[in-house]
């Protein structure tokens, strides 16, 4: 196992804590013995992970807005974190087509004033911005993206964080520079780009096995938009893990980690839509779908990332396969349908991912 044990007594800032990969985020360095602090909007969906898990006695919640630069500056600073992760994002295709405006605001100026904040806190040591596989220009080949690959995006969201991902480079360059290391500044700058991530707690809207669970729940076929869009799907927990060992790297000082890392599946994980909710079926006994034939805006059908960089320089490697993964996911929601004690359920998945590595 990867000795993670860095981070007991570390002081962890998390924006986007009240989210998916956040409450998870937060869950697995609360356990750990790190002091942490949210910074994020209160949770957007009922039920919420962050409130199923209780997440709110167990560590500093600040309930604001990543646009609101002076509210940022001042918890972060008065927090005086080792490490910042970024999460804080409007995280959904569809919306960013409804609201483009709020997803540049939130994606691209959130990030520029999480940085700056940074830049101004003498106690950061190191800032891992999470951003999406979908930062990279697709062109719908049968190809894994590098991190040396152009970045674009072709909705909103997308491209926003790969304005986000360009946002870092520049602060990297021009701020946190590796070279200058020690001698004109103390931080490490990174950024992360992972795959679809599944795992149970997420109800967001659009999001394929929240909204087969719910179609479940309510004796209801669920309704794909997209069947046969290849995606690399993983287990929540997958991506987490290379953040907190990229993490683990800045903290150490050893800033030739300071870059971008893709955090993706095997290719036997990257599937497509309707093979997913087939396997969900089967995971959990019963449930239908059915095929809208409507017109829906763009969503890249193929996308892969190469995980060469983290396997090597990390030793960083995907865990669960694609069956796994869902199960697990399909397993949580049935346990917290059966009442029972999601916060022991949640920590005993992160133990056994834990007892793997």
């Amino acid at each position: 196992m990867i000795d993670l044990r860095i981070y007991n007594g570390k002081k962890v800032f998390i924006t986007g804590h009240t989210g998916f990969k956040g409450s998870w985020l937060s869950l697995w360095l609360t356990s750990m013995g790190a002091e942490v602090c949210g910074y994020a909007l209160a949770p957007n969906t009922d039920p919420a992970l962050f409130d199923i898990l209780k997440l709110k006695k167990r560590m500093r919640h600040i309930k604001a807005d990543v646009r609101d630069f002076k509210k940022l500056q001042k918890e972060l600073c008065s927090f005086a974190p080792d490490i910042v992760f970024h999460l804080a994002a409007q995280p959904l295709v569809r919306v960013s087509y409804k609201d483009p405006l709020e997803t540049y605001q939130t994606n691209v100026i959130g990030t520029a004033n999480l940085l700056e904040t940074a830049k101004n806190c003498p106690h950061v040591k190191a800032v891992i911005n999470v951003t999406t596989d979908k930062c990279y220009k697709n062109k719908e080949q049968d190809y894994a993206y590098k991190e040396t690959d152009e970045l674009g995006g072709y909705d909103p969201y997308s491209n926003s964080k790969a304005c986000s991902e360009l946002v870092t480079s520049s602060y990297r360059d021009s701020f946190f520079n590796p070279k200058d290391f020690g001698k004109k500044h103390n931080l490490a700058l990174a950024s992360a780009r992972a795959g679809n991530v599944i795992g149970g707690g997420d109800y967001s809207l659009d999001r394929l096995l929240p909204d087969f669970v719910k179609a479940i729940e309510n004796g209801e076929e669920i309704i794909l938009r997209n069947p046969n869009a290849v995606r690399p799907w993983q287990f929540v927990l997958e991506p987490l893990y290379g953040y907190l060992l990229l993490g683990k790297k800045l903290l150490e000082g050893n800033v030739k980690f300071a870059s971008a890392f893709n955090f993706g599946p095997y290719d036997s994980s990257i599937i497509t839509v309707e093979s997913v909710v087939k396997t969900a079926i089967a995971s959990y006994g019963k449930g239908n779908y059915s095929i809208d034939k409507g017109v829906h805006p763009h969503e890249a059908t193929l996308l892969k990332l190469n995980n060469e960089k983290a396997e090597k320089e990390l030793s960083w490697k995907p865990i669960y396969s694609v069956k796994e993964a869902i199960e697990k996911t399909i397993d949580w929601y049935k346990a917290y349908d059966d009442g029972e004690n999601m916060f022991e359920f949640s920590l005993n998945q992160i133990k056994s991912f834990e007892n793997l590595i």
